[in-house]
């Protein structure tokens, strides 16, 4: 069976949903359209708890390592990318062309597979490859709400999860486990806000405009569904990231693949009943064609093909 550990997969796919729409009526509904700030908000509270449950035991992180460490920071350099541009991107973007641009990322794994590494790959998985790609293609020639800083910033997306997964498969330290790599990346990005914190302040003694005091003025600041919405993301980022790395461990890829799937394809049936989005045929063909891509790919992790 694809789909084991009912019970496990089942909270994955409650908090993934969760967790995207949170993210999306923050960015698009309230508009709060501060993605270094609301990225520090999360880091935030993602690192504290994840430090927290360090030291009480909760977790097992084991830094002892600094050229490992070190070794992980350019994956922690793109991590922040795909955060930043992936914020930017789904504040402009329905979440079911978000995704779909998203698991086009998978071109540049394989891709990079196939003609760096010089592995055998399957014509099965070489097609669903290129099912995500032609719908990933097609979809902004498409989309009736076609918005081309949603799409470019949902291009850097792409090769940031692209190059990322490269990375990990690649480089990746064997004494850091997932747990270790996603607590670098909390750190790393929090030294980054705070840099990006430094800037903004000394632009903004000449130029008052910035993003820092632009939230100053946004409009649901002091209103509790803002306030509730934003501890809302930040925990349930925390807890998806924990929830992630426990189903990881505990399931083969081919499992963990099929329940990342059905997520996503829960998330992005109900999205349209909850947020705006008007689509043609050719719309829908281009997420129907993803979704095969993906289930097809799912295939090939589970069979090994």
């Amino acid at each position: 069976m694809y789909l084991k550990r009912p019970a496990g997969g089942v909270a994955y796919c409650l908090l993934y949903l969760a967790s995207c729409f949170t993210n999306k009526y923050v960015l698009s509904v309230l508009q709060f359209t501060y993605p270094t700030l609301f990225q520090g908000w999360q880091t935030l509270v993602g690192g504290l708890l994840l430090h927290v449950s360090w030291k009480l035991g909760w977790v097992e992180i084991n830094l002892c390592s600094r050229s490992e460490i070190l070794s992980w920071l350019p994956a922690s350099v793109l991590f922040v990318g795909i955060i930043y541009a992936g914020s930017r991107a789904l504040s402009r973007l329905p979440i079911p062309v978000f995704l779909t641009v998203h698991n086009a990322a998978e071109v540049i794994t394989c891709g990079f597979q196939k003609f760096v590494q010089k592995e055998q790959t399957s014509h099965l998985k070489v097609c669903s490859v290129l099912f995500l790609l032609v719908a990933a293609v097609c979809l902004p020639l498409c989309d009736t709400q076609f918005d081309p800083n949603g799409y470019l910033w949902a291009l850097i997306h792409l090769i940031c999860v692209g190059v990322y997964k490269v990375l990990h498969k690649l480089w990746k330290p064997s004494s850091l486990s997932d747990l270790d790599q996603q607590y670098i990346n909390y750190v790393f990005r929090k030294l980054r806000n705070w840099a990006c914190l430094f800037v903004v302040l000394l632009a903004s003694a000449s130029h008052p405009a910035g993003d820092l005091f632009s939230a100053l003025d946004f409009p649901f600041l002091y209103f509790y569904r803002f306030h509730s919405s934003c501890c809302a993301s930040g925990l349930l980022g925390f807890f998806l990231m924990l929830h992630t790395v426990k189903l990881k461990s505990s399931t083969t890829s081919g499992q963990y693949a099929a329940w990342n799937f059905l997520a996503k394809v829960i998330t992005a049936s109900l999205s349209p009943f909850f947020f705006i989005m008007t689509a043609n045929v050719l719309t829908i063909s281009c997420l129907v064609i993803s979704g095969v891509g993906e289930a097809l790919l799912v295939y090939t992790e589970r069979t090994g093909t």
